[in-house]
C-alpha cells in the first residue's frame, strides 16, 4: 500500500513544479533564474467576486492605515474641558509609562495600575509640560509596571502614538 501512496504523494507534490520554474523564468536545466532578456509571461488576476461599492461603516477605524485625527472620537469641546488646568491641585500617584491603549476604546483615560478604584485623574507629560483630564482605570499588575492611555488622551499631552512616554499621575483635586 505505501509503495502506491509515496509515489503518488511525489508526482503530486511536484506536479507544479514545471509551471513554477516558468514563472521564474528558468527552465529545468537551470539552478539560478534566466538573464534579465527573458521577459516572463503576464498573467491577469481576476476577481471571483465584485467588491462591494461602499465600505461597511460598523467600525470607528476605517483602515488600519487611519490617520490619529481620523481615529480620534472626541469632539472639540471634550478636548479643551479636559485640557483645562484643575481648580486645585489633586494627590500625585507618581510616574508610569504609558503605551497605545485600544484606537476602538472612545473617551479620555489610563488604565494604570498605580490605583484601585475607577476615579477622576490627571496625567501630565514632562517632556512637553501638557495636561490632560482623564478617567484613571485599575489595571492590574504591580504598581512598577507600566499603563495603557487612550489615543485622544496621548494626543493631548503631545505624546507620541508609537513610543513609550513617561507620564505624571495624579487625582483630580
Amino acid at each position: 500500500m505505501t509503495r502506491i501512496i509515496l509515489p503518488l504523494f511525489i508526482a503530486a507534490a511536484t506536479a507544479g513544479c514545471s509551471n513554477l520554474t516558468e514563472r521564474l523564468g528558468m527552465d529545468a536545466s537551470q539552478s539560478e533564474p534566466a538573464p534579465a532578456s527573458v521577459e516572463p509571461t503576464a498573467e491577469v488576476a481576476t476577481p471571483s467576486a465584485p467588491a462591494p461599492a461602499t465600505p461597511p461603516a460598523a467600525s470607528p477605524i476605517a483602515t488600519a492605515g487611519s490617520s490619529a485625527e481620523a481615529l480620534d472620537t472626541t469632539t472639540a469641546a471634550e478636548r479643551e474641558a479636559a485640557t483645562r488646568a484643575p481648580a486645585s491641585a489633586g494627590a500625585a500617584l507618581g510616574s508610569t509609562v504609558v503605551s497605545l491603549g485600544s484606537a476602538t476604546e472612545p473617551g479620555l483615560w489610563l488604565k494604570t495600575p498605580l490605583i484601585d478604584a475607577e476615579q477622576p485623574g490627571r496625567v501630565t507629560n514632562p517632556a512637553t509640560g501638557k495636561s490632560a483630564a482623564v478617567t484613571l482605570i485599575p489595571l492590574e499588575g504591580p504598581a512598577t509596571a507600566g499603563s495603557r492611555m487612550s489615543l485622544p488622551a496621548l494626543r493631548l499631552i503631545g505624546a507620541s502614538l508609537t513610543d513609550l512616554t513617561t507620564v505624571e499621575v495624579s487625582t483630580e483635586g
